[in-house]
């Protein structure tokens, strides 16, 4: 090695100085910061711990907490349903005055066509525009909380989870100038004949 090359080394690092050289390149073995290595040891030490509460002591594990949270939100979901799912007639009222027919058709058309088709002439569902009820008694205050809580056992879904409360009013009343219109191509009567029920 020439002057320009040789490892300066000052009195207090000749003591770290590795007794090796690789291609003419002499090595200081540096101890790492006290900070670094006790950040090493922790994380062992937590390791160690995590290991023993989750697979010996049967701590919780990331999918309880999930399913205890869904249990929660669903708890919720359900408190949801009791306060709201009831028909509001002035709710109601102010969603007409609103547009809320028009409105209602919109909604009717994105989401309620696949099983009762356009117009709610039936299809999977039941036709809409004759007297006949199957789940409700025609009239917009039986209607909301079929469409609001569904019926899942014979294929309703439960729009609360899908739509908002004002566009489940809105749809409700869109469906309430359908009753009797009784449009051509319509599905055969289902349920009970409810004619003089329905709130025109």
């Amino acid at each position: 090695m020439n002057d320009k090359t040789d490892l300066h080394l000052e009195d207090d690092e000749k003591h770290i100085l590795l007794d090796h050289k690789y291609d003419n390149i002499q090595e200081l073995d540096n101890p790492l910061p006290s900070w670094w290595k006790l950040t090493f040891y922790l994380g062992i030490i937590f390791a160690i711990f995590y290991f023993i509460l989750y697979s010996i002591m049967g701590a919780p594990s990331l999918r309880d907490d999930f399913k205890k949270e869904w249990a929660g939100i669903e708890e919720l979901h359900e408190k949801f349903n009791r306060l709201n799912g009831k028909y509001d007639e002035v709710k109601m009222l102010a969603i007409i005055k609103d547009g809320g027919v028009k409105k209602g058709q919109v909604v009717f058309e994105t989401n309620c066509i696949p099983c009762h088709k356009a117009k709610g002439i039936g299809d999977i569902g039941p036709n809409l525009t004759d007297e006949y009820w199957i789940n409700s008694k025609g009239t917009v205050d039986t209607n909301y909380p079929v469409v609001f809580n569904g019926v899942p056992d014979k294929g309703m879904p439960t729009w609360s989870q899908t739509l908002s409360n004002d566009e489940i009013y809105q749809v409700v009343s869109y469906v309430q100038t359908l009753h009797n219109t009784h449009q051509p191509g319509g599905k055969d009567p289902q349920g009970n004949k409810v004619e003089d029920e329905v709130k025109k």
